[in-house]
């Protein structure tokens, strides 16, 4: 420690405020804020059982400068500023650098309602941030159809208006806009129809579609049908959208709910928007954190950077875990929201139950996050890092090879092996096979010849083992399999097997069948590979099986051999062409005296003239 960050550690005041630590070179590496400052900052030089990220921290701290505020909830709001602005390398930060997208409901006569990213102090509404810019574009879109919103940028001031300085657009025409620059729908009127947007955009459909109905009928009563027929089919449409949002809660409250989840230096943010007890909305956050960064820190920054800019704020706050700052963080987002806000850690019930449902949205979009960067590392297919995911293999399975067995009652067994390359069909390794040790319909010996014959050739070293190795069907041919590999003394390969009733996918060793979203990438890819061995199987067999069964009813005419069927069959291809072809066509291939046989055999009609 330097002489001078050692005096001022021995000034501080013991005042609210934020702290900025610095390194040698003057950059800020880290901000905190305090109730007290004299005991916050001195905790990080004094303290033992520190944290590895706060040892690292303190380790390249230089210097420490101080800003004092006149109360906790001034320190959360600046500490918040200066995070975003400066970015310090030990502060959990925004993993985007872009600005989210939010709806702008103008502070104008007549409001225009507009996307846009940037926030300005104009008295202006704004609704989001939208992290999802096709949400934001859904959103926009509902208010399109649903309402008559100027889309125009013309200055309409009463002052313009009485001058008659605009005139009606296209949009008047096509009745997409009620004509506010010439002063044909009044201030009031087209009011309401923002205060009806608004109340959409906060996910008040059902409060709204009340307003509406009673509006619709006062209308009617006055006789002003055609007004009345416009909220009608405005009704039809929110009841659509109504219907459409999921009811998560009976008690009709408004809130919030987060949820996050996180391992090693990536994390993920879920946050549901719980409005009149339906979910309306899902916005994800991604976070920059390093190992070391304890949940109730990350809370406490997802809920800061979430309603920075949030305008929507709900009675209720839903999480997991309670965030370190919580009183603070709930007296500034009182201020803001200019009412109590509450914040709950349910242990039972349904908000129990809501919050597992944000965590496995959370849980799902880190994997998300783990696979892309697992792509964009190794340039990987997005089903082959899912797959690795999925299976916990140290190495992604590039190289797929599928084996899958096909008989009818024993008769004609073959089997089929594809392969497929960064999840993709390689179809010149694939591989037919006929079964010849195994009698009968036993699907299990069938499956170790095969095993056996394709994997002799890895043990003499011609080929290598596959990256994961797969076969149709459940623990009895999986078994099979690796008691084979086993005869064979192969070891270091990944084998699985997929059953088809329950698409269930089981591991060597394991009772159970592995827990693999029926929604994953991975698990469609091993669902294709599987359907693809199968085809290829039915197809040889087939195949195999009406030859047979052609070359044999052939052979039951008496004068004709193998050699004759085979040429028939090569030349006209089935047995019903037999049939159908003339004397001529006959003699051509097989002679007259064996044409004569043919025709009298199947009684062809197309007898010799």
């Amino acid at each position: 420690m330097n002489n001078n960050l050692e005096a001022k550690l021995k000034n501080l005041p013991s005042k609210p405020g934020i702290y900025q630590f610095k390194n040698d070179k003057g950059k800020v590496i880290y901000v905190g804020k305090a109730i007290n400052l004299r005991n916050r900052v001195k905790s990080y030089f004094v303290g033992k059982g520190q944290s590895a990220k706060t040892t690292a921290l303190v380790s390249k701290i230089h210097d420490v400068e101080l800003i004092v505020t006149d109360n906790e909830v001034e320190a959360l709001v600046l500490e918040n500023n200066l995070i975003k602005e400066l970015k310090p390398r030990y502060n959990i930060n925004l993993k985007d650098d872009k600005s989210y997208p939010f709806i702008k409901v103008t502070n104008e006569l007549f409001p225009r309602i507009y996307p846009t990213r940037r926030l300005i102090k104009d008295g202006s509404k704004y609704f989001g941030p939208y992290t999802s810019v096709q949400s934001m574009k859904a959103a926009l879109r509902m208010i399109n159809q649903l309402f008559k919103i100027r889309s125009c940028r013309l200055d309409i001031t009463q002052e313009n208006i009485n001058k008659k300085k605009f005139k009606v657009c296209l949009d008047f025409h096509i009745k997409k806009c009620d004509g506010p620059c010439e002063g044909i729908v009044s201030k009031k009127e087209y009011g309401d129809m923002v205060a009806e947007v608004v109340k959409a955009l906060k996910g008040k459909t059902d409060d709204l579609i009340e307003e509406l109905n009673q509006k619709m009928k006062l209308l009617v009563e006055e006789l002003q049908f055609e007004k009345a027929a416009v909220i009608r089919d405005r009704l039809e449409q929110l009841k659509i959208i109504s219907e459409k949002q999921k009811i998560v809660s009976d008690d009709f409250e408004d809130r919030d709910i987060i949820s996050v989840a996180y391992e090693a230096k990536d994390s993920a943010c879920s946050i549901f928007n719980v409005r009149n007890g339906k979910l309306v909305g899902k916005k994800q956050l991604r976070l920059a954190i390093d190992e070391g960064d304890d949940l109730p820190n990350i809370y406490s920054a997802a809920i800061k950077f979430y309603y920075t800019d949030f305008t929507d704020i709900p009675k209720e706050i839903v999480v997991e875990i309670e965030p370190f700052d919580s009183d603070i963080l709930m007296k500034w987002l009182s201020q803001k929201a200019d009412r109590k806000v509450k914040l709950i850690v349910p242990q039972r019930g349904n908000l129990k139950s809501l919050v597992k449902m944000c965590s496995e949205n959370a849980v799902l979009q880190l994997k998300e996050i783990q696979l892309q960067k697992l792509k964009n590392e190794g340039q990987l297919a997005y089903s082959v890092a899912a797959l690795q995911r999925d299976l916990h293999l140290k190495n992604p399975p590039r190289k797929i090879e599928c084996f899958d067995i096909s008989n009818l009652q024993g008769t004609d067994s073959v089997a089929s092996m594809v392969v497929f390359e960064d999840g993709k069909p390689k179809k010149s390794l694939y591989r037919k096979f006929i079964i010849k040790e195994v009698d009968g319909p036993d699907d299990f010996r069938s499956m170790q010849e095969v095993i056996r014959r394709r994997y002799i050739k890895v043990k003499e070293g011609e080929e290598k083992l596959p990256d994961l190795i797969m076969v149709d069907g459940g623990k009895g041919q999986l078994s099979s399999a690796i008691e084979i590999l086993k005869d064979l003394g192969l070891d270091n390969y990944n084998i699985i097997g997929l059953a088809k009733r329950l698409e269930e996918v089981f591991l060597p060793g394991e009772s159970e069948a592995a827990s693999i979203s029926k929604t994953s990438s991975g698990l469609k890819l091993l669902q294709n590979i599987r359907n693809e061995a199968h085809r290829f199987a039915i197809t040889f067999h087939r195949n195999r099986r009406t030859k047979r069964t052609i070359k044999t009813e052939l052979i039951d005419i008496k004068g004709i051999g193998n050699s004759t069927a085979k040429k028939l069959l090569k030349e006209l291809g089935s047995i019903s062409q037999i049939q159908l072809a003339d004397y001529d066509k006959l003699t051509s291939i097989v002679g007259k005296s064996k044409a004569d046989l043919i025709i009298k055999h199947f009684g062809n009609s197309n007898s010799k003239e």
